[in-house]
């Protein structure tokens, strides 16, 4: 249940932030214990970086991973196209097992949009639609109706380890009112570069939803601990957003402090 469910319809029906480690920041000598790690450790979903080395400078994963993925664990593969020609390519990872297929909208133009979520939706998954910290929410307007979620890039997509951008929370709330707006409460709002324990509460109390995290999991000596920590913060701001009736408009919390991505 989004954030945007939870404003309309009160406080009764509050559900935890989904935390999604991101198997970017994983051992992959040592994958099938890292999913189990997450497992055990209250993970919602498998978070999949796919680079081309051409929208993104950097070459990571692709179809046979999460294919291994799929057969490994139960968990909803969270898959993150960063591509230069999702289009062309798209049919190989719908045919792997993804359930939420993410596409940036830097990478399609007019009709492209409706087609990319006409084919993520006909093949069983979810659609989702992504957006660099430069690219206004204005893009989104011709699918955000037909959406599951959107991913909103709180640091330059293609590098771990960056800081959180300052203002992407603005950005957080601006989908969030343009979903409103269009009748989709249950979109789902996930933020990706930076966040943390002192950073999750301005995404989360501006309408976030899911929460990707990288080296702040993986590399952290007690990773569940971890994950319960952004997870409390971030639902403690989200609690404080609804009871002062800011919710998705609005937002609260700690400003500053390192990433942990």
């Amino acid at each position: 249940m989004s954030f945007l469910t939870v404003f309309q319809r009160g406080i009764a029906m509050f559900k935890p932030l989904q935390i999604a480690p991101s198997i970017l920041s994983a051992d992959f000598m040592h994958l099938a214990d890292d999913i189990a790690l997450m497992e055990r450790a209250g993970a919602a979903l498998v978070h999949v970086d796919v680079m081309d080395g051409h929208f993104v400078p950097n070459l990571t994963m692709g179809v046979p991973i999460i294919r291994q993925l799929r057969k490994a664990t139960d968990l909803p593969l969270d898959v993150h196209l960063m591509i230069e020609n999702p289009l062309r390519q798209l049919d190989w990872f719908l045919q792997a097992g993804c359930h939420v297929v993410t596409v940036h909208a830097e990478t399609l133009y007019g009709a492209e949009l409706d087609q990319a979520v006409d084919r993520i939706v006909e093949a069983g998954c979810l659609p989702a639609l992504a957006l660099r910290p430069r690219t206004p929410v204005e893009v989104l307007a011709p699918v955000i109706g037909r959406l599951h979620m959107v991913l909103v890039m709180s640091v330059e997509p293609g590098f771990s380890g960056q800081r959180y951008h300052e203002g992407s929370e603005l950005k957080v709330a601006a989908v969030a009112r343009m979903a409103r707006a269009v009748g989709n409460h249950d979109l789902l709002i996930e933020v990706d570069g930076g966040i943390g324990p002192a950073t999750v509460g301005l995404v989360a109390a501006a309408g976030a939803d899911v929460m990707v995290c990288g080296s702040a999991f993986f590399d952290a000596a007690d990773p569940a601990r971890a994950l319960a920590e952004v997870r409390e913060r971030g639902d403690a701001a989200r609690l404080a957003a609804l009871q002062g009736q800011e919710g998705p408009q609005g937002f609260s919390g700690p400003k500053g402090g390192a990433a942990c991505r």
